[in-house]
């Protein structure tokens, strides 16, 4: 059973950074695509990024590009997401999801809030 378990959110201000962690079991983390997906208030769900198996390729929406960070550590089965410079419209419910399957959030996902 697919268990995928995020945290590090939390309130921060514009400009400010956070880092958010997700903790996966019930499948095999290393042979699997992962990315970072995010739902705000009143909108649809968006994709942020994507990292393949080997950690070394790594995609991003537009809206984030040169701002959040991407990496993975599989020996700990843990996919991370920085993120830098933030920006009120950054403020969303963040999950994690295999890649193939991103738009099902499976976990409680993670609050980020992003005001002054």
């Amino acid at each position: 059973q697919v268990q995928l378990v995020e945290s590090g959110g939390g309130l921060a201000q514009p400009g400010g950074s956070l880092r958010l962690s997700c903790a996966a079991s019930g499948f095999i983390f290393s042979s699997t695509a992962m990315s970072w997906a995010r739902q705000a208030p009143g909108k649809g769900l968006e994709w942020v990024s994507g990292i393949y198996r080997d950690g070394i390729n790594t995609y991003y929406a537009d809206s984030v590009k040169g701002r959040f960070t991407i990496s993975r550590d599989n020996a700990k089965n843990t996919l991370y997401l920085q993120m830098n410079s933030l920006k009120p419209e950054d403020t969303a419910l963040y999950y994690c999801a295999p890649t193939a399957s991103w738009r099902q959030r499976r976990g409680q996902g993670t609050q980020v809030t992003v005001s002054s």
